[in-house]
């Protein structure tokens, strides 16, 4: 199934000449890159190795080359799909590398080395702590408008946390509650705001209802 589906994908990924019109792409040198020929490269897909067979083009000025179809499939500058790179991420983060590798096998039928679930889990989460960092920086650039509404007497800020348990890997390194003990959990904090305006009838302060937002 896999070497079918490989070779219909192949088939789909063999892109033909750029016409006439489609000869010429502007070269971030402020040039053009001119199309030079077809050139091929394998692929790691969720249905096994593949070849992409697509259009290179080249600046005569700068002489940088470009492939404009690697950025439209997203496999520029790796071998890897993008559905094979989320897989990758996955293994990586659930367990040791090694056995993300086996996972693959396993799983995909897909052999990849561990080095490649490690350079690609580490890859995707300094990405994605990249876009966190940048969410968090356009967040404090807002000018948030002034909050113009009842004043409110009594607020209530509350914060607790527990132990969810977790794969060794995500605890290695981390002391247990008990000494020599290695840790099984990872603490999860929850937070509330919320108010109160009444008390019941033994004197103890009642959530107002639909005031209360929660944080994790």
């Amino acid at each position: 199934m896999h070497q079918a589906g490989a070779a219909a994908l192949s088939a789909l990924l063999r892109f033909d000449p750029p016409g006439l019109e489609q000869r010429r792409l502007p070269c971030p040198c402020g040039s053009a890159a001119h199309y030079l020929e077809l050139r091929s490269k394998p692929v790691l897909t969720a249905v096994g190795w593949v070849e992409l067979q697509r259009p290179y083009y080249l600046c005569p000025d700068c002489h940088q080359g470009q492939f404009p179809a690697d950025r439209e499939l997203d496999v520029e500058g790796t071998e890897l799909s993008p559905g094979v790179r989320r897989m990758l991420a996955v293994v990586g983060h659930e367990a040791p590398f090694d056995h993300g590798r086996e996972q693959m096998h396993l799983l995909a039928g897909l052999s990849v080395t561990t080095k490649a679930v490690e350079r690609t889990a580490e890859a995707i989460g300094e990405d994605i702590a990249a876009r966190q960092a940048e969410n968090m920086q356009r967040a404090m650039q807002l000018e948030l408008p002034m909050a113009m509404g009842q004043r409110i007497p009594i607020l209530y800020v509350q914060m607790d946390g527990t132990g969810v348990p977790m794969v060794r890997a995500e605890t290695e390194g981390r002391a247990g509650k008990r000494d020599g003990q290695p840790a099984h959990t990872r603490e999860a904090k929850l937070g509330c705001v919320f108010r109160q305006t009444t008390v019941d009838r033994d004197g103890r302060p009642v959530r107002e209802e639909g005031s209360t937002t929660y944080v994790g």
